[in-house]
């Protein structure tokens, strides 16, 4: 089901000053993959990911609708979300770059359904790609969690334009 409330007031501030706003809220980083219909590999930088339900196992991130990468992952059925551990922003770096490799240099296994997990991650979700809600500029992605592992490690935090160190109590 999906409902719209009446319209909202009119806004008082720019895109600019809502970003920053929105900076103020720490996330984790998580590179999706996924791989294209070729066998290449496709990954991106995403920091807005967050569990949707337990049961079933659903999880959502979204995706700017200009993204080159937009009609690959709205068609393919599969994608792994990839949750980065503390030491890897320079892997958060390297797929939100113009780099027409992104995966040079990176160490990664294949999932059950072929699809590259980074190694060093400290959780990764394989997802069925389960549905899509157009939103503004950006897609919803709903990912349906068919397989998923994790290790006790710090993840990597984003936090007012800049990776911050956290340390696990």
């Amino acid at each position: 089901m999906h409902t719209r409330s009446p319209r909202a007031e009119k806004r008082d501030f720019d895109s600019r000053y809502f970003r920053n706003a929105l900076s103020q809220f720490a996330t984790g980083v998580t590179v999706i993959t996924t791989r294209l219909a070729d066998g290449q590999f496709l990954g991106l930088t995403a920091s807005s990911f967050n569990s949707v339900s337990l049961e079933p196992p659903l999880v959502l991130w979204s995706l700017g609708n200009s993204a080159n990468s937009m009609p690959v992952l709205t068609g393919n059925s599969h994608y792994v979300v990839n949750v980065l551990s503390a030491e890897q922003a320079w892997l958060a770096e390297q797929f939100a770059s113009r780099k027409t490799n992104r995966f040079e240099g990176v160490e990664y296994t294949l999932s059950r359904t072929g699809h590259p997990i980074l190694t060093g991650a400290s959780a990764w979700f394989e997802c069925h790609n389960r549905s899509r809600y157009p939103e503004g500029d950006h897609v919803i992605f709903v990912g349906e969690v068919e397989h998923c592992e994790f290790t006790a490690q710090a993840p990597l935090v984003y936090h007012g334009g800049q990776f911050i160190e956290t340390s696990p109590k």
